[in-house]
């Protein structure tokens, strides 16, 4: 059961670091750098990170939120939980050359909507940042945060694409992704620096997700497009405790770890089972396609054991904060888009 009520208790939530977060912050030394900090989940995880040096008595390691930080709000906010906050352009290679050393790497810069108005944006982002990176920080361990998007679309009814899977997915934002991936791999192999590509796959925060957007269109009585008929979640809090974990798994050359849930999660049930626990008829729009981007993590359970909240909570908990009208970040995932055009 998950009972939040405000947004202060879902952010203290989402940021409770795990045992493993606790066991892997013991078992590496140094800083913790987390770029591209200013996004949704940028500021839980770097707090989860400071929670869990505290937790083990490592108060004086560091932990360095980087980020343009257009939003001054989520900056001090950081800096009231003991997070230290860097603003920088990640796009200037003299800022980049300026930013405090560290031995850890949460690497979670990128660009995925506006793509199809800017594209040439979103790979300068996607590739070009990581190149400055990945040059400034040769000698760390890097954590690059991916997309189970580099895959290409499988069939909706099997097990999900696998870390082995081929990379060549539909639309340039995905194919950008794959860019990152392929420059890090570069890198890490010129200069030996341990990376891993944390593919994840829809991560649910109350506020945003795709449980949020079905939930938010059967409570308005808006359609929701099955076309995409199958998705996979992970809690934002379970996913960033993965992130940090796997600095422990970096290695050269890079390996690449799935991370989302391993249930299969139909749309149309999801709008069912949302049209029950809010009182609505869900209108369904459109017919399950044969193929979906949807992931096999048996993997990351393989390191790190089943994610501590499961999907029927999270269902509930997401309905719960519909009928007490939470706040929402009106940042829809475009869960079911099929061509990869965002």
């Amino acid at each position: 059961m998950l009972t939040i009520q405000t947004i202060e208790e879902l952010e203290d939530e989402l940021s409770r670091p795990t045992t493993g977060v606790l066991d892997t912050l013991r078992s590496i030394t140094g800083d913790v750098l987390v770029l591209g900090a200013g996004g949704k989940m940028g500021p839980t995880l770097a707090r989860m990170v400071r929670r869990g040096l505290n937790e083990i008595g490592d108060e004086q390691r560091r932990v360095i939120a980087v980020s343009r930080f257009s939003s001054t709000k989520v900056a001090s906010e950081l800096q009231q939980h003991g997070v230290e906050t860097i603003s920088c352009d990640l796009m200037d290679r003299k800022a980049v050359r300026a930013l405090p050393d560290s031995p850890n790497i949460l690497f979670m810069a990128g660009q995925k909507f506006g793509t199809n108005d800017s594209p040439e944006l979103t790979w300068v982002m996607n590739t070009l940042v990581p190149a400055i990176v990945a040059e400034r920080y040769a000698e760390s361990r890097i954590v690059v945060f991916s997309t189970g998007c580099v895959y290409s679309m499988v069939p909706a009814d099997g097990p999900g694409a696998n870390e082995d899977g081929l990379l060549s997915p539909p639309g340039e934002y995905a194919n950008s992704c794959v860019g990152r991936e392929r420059v890090f791999m570069h890198f890490s192999k010129q200069h030996g620096t341990q990376v891993l590509f944390f593919r994840l796959c829809y991560a649910i925060d109350l506020r945003y997700g795709v449980l949020s957007d079905v939930a938010t269109k059967v409570a308005a009585g808006k359609p929701i497009d099955v076309s995409m008929g199958v998705v996979n979640v992970i809690w934002q809090g379970d996913a960033s405790a993965r992130a940090i974990q796997c600095l422990a798994h970096a290695v050269s050359p890079p390996v690449a770890l799935n991370v989302t849930g391993l249930d299969r999660v139909s749309i149309r049930w999801l709008a069912q089972r949302f049209g029950k626990l809010l009182d609505r008829e869900p209108i369904i729009k459109g017919k399950e396609g044969e193929t979906a981007w949807h992931w096999d993590a048996s993997r990351s359970y393989d390191l790190f054991g089943p994610p501590s909240v499961s999907l029927d909570t999270m269902i509930n908990a997401t309905a719960d904060w519909m009928r007490q009208g939470g706040a929402l970040l009106g940042k829809p995932t475009h869960f079911e888009t099929t061509d990869g055009q965002f």
